[in-house]
């Protein structure tokens, strides 16, 4: 798989085809607010679902049963166009950086004709399940995440 770095800073040669793992996702008409577009709390919830999808669908990531969790310790978000309900959305999944216990991601949202919608940037700690104590990422997910990379 050969990605190049994914630059937030030149937003105008950010397209959907930089990313190596894309999701689709169905705006709901409960994400729209009183403007008539979708409140920028649920493009968080886009970037996680999307994130967690790439981590479940690439890297057999089972959140329910894995001894092993990811937390999200830090988010932001630009936002770039609008979205509403209802639409379809590309949201694009990249990896920024892989720590002994954290992964950082590049994330954008995209809508049905490929304009940039937003971008953001998330951090992942993985903890063990029970104590909830940051632990090395497990090698099996590492190997796939590198694979990756933006």
């Amino acid at each position: 798989m050969t990605h190049f770095p994914i630059n937030l800073a030149n937003l105008s040669q950010l397209t959907i085809g930089r990313f190596p793992f894309t999701t689709c996702i169905t705006t709901r008409w409960m994400d729209n607010d009183m403007y008539g577009h979708v409140n920028n709390v649920n493009y968080y919830s886009y970037f996680d679902t999307a994130i967690n999808e790439f981590l479940i669908k690439k890297a057999n990531f089972n959140p329910l049963n894995s001894e092993q969790i990811g937390f999200i310790v830090k988010s932001s978000c630009e936002f770039i166009h609008p979205i509403s309900y209802p639409g379809s959305l590309i949201v694009g999944v990249a990896i920024k950086r892989v720590g002994n216990s954290s992964v950082d991601y590049v994330a954008a949202i995209f809508d049905a004709n490929e304009t940039l919608c937003a971008t953001g940037e998330l951090t992942h700690v993985f903890v063990e399940r029970i104590s909830q104590k940051p632990q090395a990422i497990d090698e099996e997910l590492r190997e796939v995440i590198l694979n990756y990379q933006g």
